[in-house]
């Protein structure tokens, strides 16, 4: 999954921009910070691109978490956010999204398959 890195000099419009078009192309992806001002910045972005997706029906949803990593030489511990498309769809080879782990009802709504019972996580930890 491609990972976006944000400081807190990053206009968010730019990583807005970015963002939604990782996930037009791969349905996900994880954006890093470090800092309360990255944060801001990347939470900035969120919210533009979620406007930005909108119009193509996907609805972004962010899931924090704690990455350590190092830079120059010093450990840090750095948050990472994966922002993904609440249904979990994958785009499809002609531009428009195809249901992953959904199936279509009559009504143009889509509801969770069925499934074995056991819950496969919705994105991988780096």
């Amino acid at each position: 999954m491609e990972i976006l890195k944000v400081s807190s000099r990053s206009n968010p419009n730019s990583v807005a921009g970015a963002m939604a078009g990782v996930v037009r192309q791969t349905g996900a992806v994880e954006v890093q910070v470090v800092g309360a001002g990255a944060l801001n910045q990347a939470v900035k972005a969120i919210a533009i691109a979620r406007g930005y997706l909108t119009p193509s029906n996907v609805d972004l949803i962010c899931i924090p978490t704690f990455a350590d990593i190092e830079i120059d030489g010093e450990s840090r511990t750095a948050i990472r956010l994966s922002v993904e498309d609440r249904t979990h769809r994958m785009p499809s080879g002609d531009g428009a999204a195809a249901a992953q782990g959904s199936k279509a009802t009559t009504d143009g709504q889509s509801k969770p398959a069925e499934s074995d019972g056991a819950r496969q996580p919705a994105h991988a930890t780096i």
